[in-house]
């Protein structure tokens, strides 16, 4: 059974950071490409950042660049995102995708991350 499980979202005060993990079993992690997506509420879902299955590559949605950062640890079968200058409108529900092929493509749960002060 494939499982995606994200971790580390909450409540933030606005300019604060965060890191989110998602851990992977039942697939062969290091085969994948990884992705973090958010949808807030009334908004359709969208990609935040990506990475390659050997982590060369990483891709950036334009409002995040330069805040948030995206890694990989395929020893520990494991992505991270990690998010600074955190602002109000980074508030959403953050998923973690892994994707090989588009029929091998697979989602989280979901986190909560909110903003506020």
């Amino acid at each position: 059974e494939v499982q995606l499980v994200e971790s580390g979202g909450g409540l933030v005060q606005p300019g604060g950071s965060l890191r989110l993990s998602c851990a992977a079993s039942g697939i062969t992690f290091s085969s994948y490409a990884m992705s973090w997506y958010r949808q807030a509420p009334g908004k359709e879902r969208e990609l935040v950042a990506s990475i390659t299955s050997a982590g060369g590559n990483t891709h950036y949605a334009d409002s995040v660049k330069g805040r948030f950062t995206i890694s990989r640890d395929n020893a520990r079968n494991t992505a991270y995102l990690h998010m600074n200058s955190l602002k109000p409108g980074d508030t959403a529900v953050y998923y973690c995708n892994a994707r090989r092929t588009s029929y091998l493509d697979y989602w989280g749960q979901g986190t909560q991350v909110t903003i506020s002060s």
